[in-house]
């Protein structure tokens, strides 16, 4: 652990305390793609399957937990309950997202530490989370504006892969044989992703104008 991976993690739980606090308060999920939803509660749950088997520490339990038991719930939020399901835009949430699904899959089948079956789930929910984010992206793009608490959200999001990338380099030049290869593919194309969104949310910071993406 270091700064620049508790920072990631912190920025990562900032991002889903500002998606349920616009749910649980607005009651809405207007702006947010429940293709990537439902794409982060498969990564955390092909990832997370050794949290009853293998204990590293109550910080790594608890953050797990939590990863778990948000992604899931804003799932069942955003398709069952009465009121935050009436929000949600699906004319515009149209990106086929199980068509990243099986790549990714196919790729881990393929690109993997270890040939067992959690490895292979661990590597899945990896290339996964690098492309998870698309459908979001691809929903901002149609929204003709995007409201605070939706930009806020994607934002933090793109920050903890980035301090995350920070914490690599760090350790690579700190530790002895500190080599993990495919970890950093995935969160290099992860991070590449946002470079776009970074520059019109900093331009509607600076502007004080209401973010917009180009279509």
């Amino acid at each position: 652990m270091n700064i620049f991976r508790l920072t990631g993690d912190l920025t990562h739980l900032m991002s889903i305390i500002v998606l349920l606090l616009k749910i649980h308060t607005i009651k809405s999920c207007a702006g947010i793609s429940l293709k990537t939803q439902e794409l982060y509660a498969l990564v955390f749950a092909t990832r997370y399957l050794d949290i009853f088997t293998t204990y590293i520490s109550l910080y790594n339990t608890v953050m797990k937990l939590i990863f778990l038991g948000t992604s899931f719930s804003i799932v069942w939020y955003m398709r069952r309950h009465k009121t935050v399901r009436l929000s949600y835009d699906k004319n515009n949430d149209t990106f086929r997202h199980y068509f990243l699904v099986l790549p990714c899959f196919l790729l881990a089948l393929v690109l993997n530490n270890r040939f067992t079956v959690r490895e292979v789930l661990w590597t899945f929910s990896l290339y996964l989370e690098a492309v998870a984010i698309i459908p979001q992206l691809v929903l901002l793009q149609r929204s003709k504006n995007v409201d605070n608490l939706t930009g806020n959200y994607v934002f933090f999001l793109g920050a903890y892969r980035g301090f995350y990338l920070i914490n690599w380099i760090y350790r690579y030049f700190t530790e002895n044989h500190y080599r993990r290869w495919i970890t950093w593919m995935a969160g290099i194309v992860q991070t590449a992703l946002y470079v776009d969104f970074f520059y019109y949310y900093f331009k509607s910071w600076k502007n004080n104008e209401k973010l917009k993406l180009p279509a």
